[in-house]
């Protein structure tokens, strides 16, 4: 009896958790406070803590025939983040995209801080492949990110990459606003836009089709995010099959969610995490974020200058690929200085140029290494 005992109480993790598990543990508990109780983008944020809790925890749940080890293989041959990109595709309206085409110009300033993350990322020590892996970062685009880092060959890591990329995308309401109000005037933030026009069913029926064609032909090492984005958006704006765009856009969705949220979690033990290399990617992702960020808004004031006035510099923080939590910050930050401004709609445009924008870049990338 007392052996048995014995042995039992060697098998409670008590036993097993070292001093990094527990510091893992806390941060999965504060992560999940911030989800359930502060609301910063629950759908992300609470699957992630919640994988890195069970990991930390059960380490063997992602070691070979563990149950999130097969959620894991899903991310590794990038199918979820294809299918993330096609229920992204089949939520979003391209139309303030469309109706002002200038924003592909702040989706396009977004992606300096991609750049900018490389070349800081070569200067601390990371070679070429590693370092336009963890610059992805700098587009808040964490599918985008997994994605290329699988591409590059950087699995091991990949599991920093991915949490900081989502990490950063949960938290653009905390991130974003001190920038964008540190860079703009209270007069800029109460401009008012003009209403957008409207954008006929042929056009928004056109747009995914053309996009498609040029970037996949431009770029064809894209085709699996942008092909998916616009197959999802195909679904919504052709009107012929309502069910395949609510299943994409609902269901799908949402299980790709958990199998990603909960296996992206999972890679975060103790002994894959702790360590300087991924202290590094945590800040060079912040940096590149804030960078991008920042790059966005200054391209607004530029865009205002040039229209006189017409713009509000502040839509140009939603460049980066955070669909839609950036567009609704850039309307939060703006109501703040006056409740009657709305800026959502226009926000969406430059938001989703900077999902293809990433997209984008993840392609010149893998172009550049001949992936």
């Amino acid at each position: 009896m007392g052996d048995t005992l014995v042995n039992l109480a060697h098998q409670t993790a008590f036993f097993n958790l070292t001093f990094g598990n527990v510091i893992m543990v806390v941060v999965a508990l504060v992560l999940l406070y911030l989800a359930i109780v502060k609301e910063y983008e629950p759908l992300l944020l609470l699957p992630i803590s919640f994988g890195m809790l069970l990991v930390n925890l059960y380490p063997p749940i992602m070691e070979d025939g563990g149950l999130l080890h097969y959620f894991f293989m899903l991310d590794e041959w990038t199918i979820l983040p294809s299918l993330i990109f096609m229920g992204v595709g089949a939520l979003t309206d391209f139309g303030p995209l469309i109706a002002n085409p200038k924003s592909f110009v702040l989706g396009a300033a977004a992606q300096f801080g991609v750049f900018g993350a490389f070349f800081m990322a070569m200067a601390m020590g990371f070679t070429e492949a590693q370092a336009a892996a963890v610059s992805i970062i700098g587009g808040a685009d964490g599918p985008t990110s997994i994605f290329l880092a699988m591409k590059l060959g950087q699995r091991e890591l990949m599991g920093p990459i991915a949490v900081a990329a989502y990490s950063y995308m949960a938290l653009v309401p905390i991130i974003q606003p001190p920038i964008m109000k540190a860079l703009t005037t209270e007069a800029e933030r109460k401009i008012k836009m003009e209403q957008l026009r409207s954008v006929s069913k042929r056009e928004r029926i056109l747009f995914p089709i053309i996009v498609t064609i040029v970037v996949c032909t431009l770029l064809p090492s894209t085709a699996p995010l942008v092909g998916m984005l616009m197959l999802g958006n195909l679904f919504r704006e052709s009107g012929v099959v309502r069910q395949l765009q609510e299943t994409a856009s609902n269901a799908m969705m949402y299980i790709v969610v958990i199998f990603l949220g909960t296996s992206v979690g999972a890679t975060t033990s103790a002994e894959a995490f702790l360590k300087w290399t991924t202290i590094k990617i945590v800040i060079l992702g912040l940096v590149a974020f804030a960078f991008g960020t920042a790059a966005g808004v200054l391209f607004g004031k530029l865009m205002c200058k040039l229209s006189g006035g017409k713009i509000n510099p502040l839509i140009g923080s939603a460049g980066v690929s955070a669909v839609p939590m950036a567009a609704r910050v850039s309307q939060k930050v703006g109501a703040e200085a006056d409740p009657t401004n709305f800026l959502l709609m226009h926000a969406m445009g430059p938001n989703v140029a900077g999902v293809i924008g990433t997209a984008v870049a993840a392609g010149v990338f893998m172009a550049i290494f001949g992936v």
